[in-house]
């Protein structure tokens, strides 16, 4: 009896390993109609765990940096190959204006404006400003699945779901060169060579440039072992969706040793693998393991983030900062979204949508992580204070509002948002 009261840790951490499982399966499920989301779920769980007084561990950041870094990285290649796989839309120039509207314009514009409120109303010096403005910028991959597209073939794909997805795919690739320039501003007094000549032709031009071709070439290459090889050689014959895994892994890897944009690599990689045969049954269960594990990381990244919380992560905010988060989160973000999608022909409600829903999670962790690793910024905890902030206000803003947002706009554009999958439904008459 005393041994089933007092269970050994490892006993504890399976059992609670099979409890995330569960919930990575049932709780979409469960939550589909309500408004709430499943980040707010795992941020109160992980909130709870870490206030039981036997639970000495701290998850801060600042404490553990390498570790923090990592973690966020594989969460989010994970759900940049998941975004790029569930994609319909032919690339072309025309079909993704939204994309371009919200990477050249909305971006940019989000980034300017939090560094000057960063100077103006924060009291940070430029290179942290920008630092924060690059951090915050982007729409995050990991915690916007319910504003982005269905799977492959689900015919889920508006223009609004379509732009978040294409955005958060590219956007996290595209806002590091504004990350490597923070850093080299905060090392300009040191740096004996041209900062700025070394920013514009390395990080801009090189990075970028080879993440794109390197990422074309893996999505190529695992394209044709997929489906273009002789029959009983294809890797489609396994049926094991670990191929997508193993793609984004490989090209995550490859431009990074090749010292480039692995982000803007993986998103290219599962662009490209998509497009190798897009009508392919496969391409749905590669999506399908993809998802799984990309939800089970962030879910385990989410309850670290609630046990932070709990812990002191907000504890060097002061009341500027709040004002600042209020402020990136309802004014920054719309405002530029709208401006960024001005001539669009779409719906004013589309807009709306499109331009409320600039969700910041996962990726501006890493950003910061990786700054603070790589860049001579100080202790940042206030800065992992105030971008921890905006995280949680954007997980409960959004979180609570997408489900009511989404099934209205649905309706009004004459879908009916409790209809099954159509995708998923014929795979089941089929079987």
């Amino acid at each position: 009896m005393s041994a089933f009261s007092s269970p050994e840790p490892y006993i504890l951490w399976l059992t609670g390993a099979g409890v995330l499982i569960t919930l990575v399966a049932w709780l979409p499920l469960a939550l589909k109609r309500l408004p709430l989301s499943l980040p707010i779920i795992c941020m109160a769980a992980g909130a709870a765990i870490f206030l039981i007084p036997a639970v000495s561990f701290r998850p801060l950041p600042m404490i553990l940096p390498d570790i923090a870094e990592r973690l966020t990285e594989f969460v989010v290649i994970i759900a940049l190959m998941g975004a790029g796989l569930k994609l319909d839309r032919l690339f072309s120039w025309r079909r993704w204006n939204v994309t371009w509207r919200l990477l050249g314009i909305t971006m940019p514009l989000s980034i300017a404006a939090i560094m000057l409120i960063g100077v103006t109303l924060l009291g940070l010096p430029w290179p942290v400003a920008l630092l924060l403005g690059a951090c915050l910028a982007p729409t995050d991959p990991v915690l916007a699945a319910d504003v982005q597209v269905g799977p492959p073939k689900s015919g889920e794909e508006d223009e609004v779901r379509f732009g978040l997805t294409s955005e958060a795919g590219l956007n996290d690739g595209l806002a590091f060169p504004f990350v490597n320039l923070a850093i080299a501003l905060a090392a300009a007094s040191s740096a004996s060579e041209s900062w700025l000549q070394q920013w514009l032709l390395h990080d801009v031009l090189w990075e970028v440039s080879v993440g794109l071709l390197g990422g074309w070439a893996v999505g190529w290459l695992f394209g044709w072992l997929t489906f273009h090889v002789p029959a009983r050689s294809r890797l489609v014959q396994t049926g094991d969706g670990l191929i997508a895994i193993a793609a984004t892994l490989i090209s995550y890897g490859v431009a990074e040793m090749l010292d480039s944009y692995g982000f803007l690599a993986v998103f290219v990689t599962a662009l490209t693998l998509r497009r190798s045969h897009r009508d392919h049954e496969f391409q749905r269960d590669m999506h399908a393991l993809t998802e799984q594990v990309e939800r089970l990381a962030m879910m385990v990244l989410l309850i670290l983030f609630g046990g932070a919380l709990v812990s002191g992560l907000l504890a060097p905010l002061v009341w500027q900062d709040l004002v600042a988060a209020i402020a990136i989160i309802l004014i920054v973000r719309p405002a530029a979204g709208l401006i960024g999608l001005i001539g669009m022909p779409a719906e004013r409600s589309e807009k709306m949508t499109l331009a409320f829903f600039g969700i910041r999670g996962v990726g501006s962790f890493y950003y910061l992580a990786y700054a603070l690793n790589h860049g001579d910024f100080g202790s940042g905890e206030r800065l992992w204070a105030i971008i921890g902030l905006v995280v949680l206000l954007s997980i409960l803003l959004h979180g609570l509002s997408v489900t009511p947002v989404m099934r209205a706009m649905d309706r009004q554009q004459g879908r009916d948002p409790d209809q099954p999958d159509p995708g998923r439904a014929n795979d089941d008459v089929a079987k």
